[in-house]
């Protein structure tokens, strides 16, 4: 009996009407760099060889991991996309990079061109709220590889930043002051404990209203990851910032070092934010212990800025005038690079 590609299990021309939306999703987000369209084999694009004097490109790769699973749980797909951008956006943004373009990836078992339009929209939507070209990417049909109805996606970013301007820690001192700005959940990290303590430990469907939450458990998980690069660049436009931290997996506790010099350490104050009930919930229903609850999730903080503390009032006051609620986490201290938690009155 003969065979074809489609019996097999992969629909090109499932394959060619999903590119044609993306085409039209693609082109929303141009910039005046994009030299290409989107079916090439590679993407082009042009650096505006007049705003920078030495520019240094920033790249990063990342996914949004189990959140997909409750993306499957709900059937909503069209959130996926901008998280994942954000994700990347603020990766490279505590580096002090500006996103150019983007390129994403989305692999699934059966090809459906309705999902995948709800998720690129959502990266589309992303790109363009961040000023970033949705310049390139791969849609792989893989026929027994995954589940149906299920997918992954990843994304890869390339951002560009003046090279004196790079943001590196290492200024950093003794005395410096640590300025954060709120998540707005779970953002893309700690979903497989969380969806543990959500659906086995609580039984709780996706639909559930839960009180401590005022939404349902899927809205809850949910909820987008923020960019802050709109908030931020005020900061690095003035020469502010001395280092960040985006907050995603290994929570503060191991991403808050990764832009401290050797011979500084980070204290935080566990009073100055209130943690959001998403995660006083799967503390407490989960039985978590503290120090792990600040290693999986990020506790209703999403980026870290050190400043100079003569600096430190104004850099509130920027972004407060921008419309966030600028936290004072801490202060920098001698000693390892590490986090130190402390309980001031």
């Amino acid at each position: 009996m003969a065979i074809d590609y489609r019996a097999s299990g992969v629909d090109i021309d499932a394959g060619n009407e999903t590119v044609r939306r993306i085409k039209l999703l693609a082109k929303s987000t141009f910039t005046p760099g994009v030299l290409s369209d989107i079916g090439s084999f590679g993407g082009l694009f042009a650096l505006d060889g007049g705003r920078h004097k030495e520019p240094v490109l920033v790249a990063s790769t990342d996914g949004v991991g189990t959140k997909l699973k409750v993306a499957f749980m709900t059937g909503r797909h069209d959130t996926i996309g901008a998280d994942l951008v954000n994700h990347c956006v603020n990766d490279i943004l505590v580096q002090g990079a500006e996103p150019l373009f983007f390129l994403d990836y989305l692999a699934t078992g059966r090809l459906s061109p309705d999902v995948a339009e709800q998720v690129i929209a959502g990266v589309a939507r992303g790109c363009r709220d961040n000023g970033c070209a949705l310049l390139g990417g791969e849609t792989a049909e893989m026929p027994g590889f995954y589940a149906d109805g299920e997918y992954d996606i990843a994304g890869t970013i390339v951002g560009v930043v003046e090279r004196s301007k790079v943001v590196d820690g290492r200024s950093i001192v003794p005395g410096d002051v640590l300025i954060a700005l709120p998540s707005a959940g779970l953002h893309t990290n700690g979903y497989s404990l969380a969806r543990s303590v959500i659906f086995d430990l609580c039984g709780f469907a996706v639909d559930t209203v839960v009180p401590e939450l005022g939404t349902t458990a899927g809205d809850a998980l949910l909820a987008p990851h923020r960019s802050y690069l709109r908030a931020i660049r005020p900061l690095l436009d003035a020469g502010l910032v001395k280092g960040m931290a985006h907050i995603t997996g290994g929570g503060m506790t191991e991403n808050l070092p990764r832009t401290l010099p050797d011979g500084c350490a980070a204290e935080v104050d566990r009073r100055s934010w209130m943690v959001p009930p998403i995660f006083t919930l799967l503390q407490t229903r989960g039985g978590i212990a503290e120090d792990e609850m600040l290693r999986a999730f990020n506790m209703g903080v999403g980026l870290i800025a050190c400043v100079d503390a003569s600096s430190s009032d104004r850099a509130v006051d920027m972004l407060s005038g921008a419309g966030e609620q600028p936290i004072r986490l801490g202060r920098i201290v001698a000693g390892e690079r590490d986090v130190r938690y402390v309980n001031h009155s």
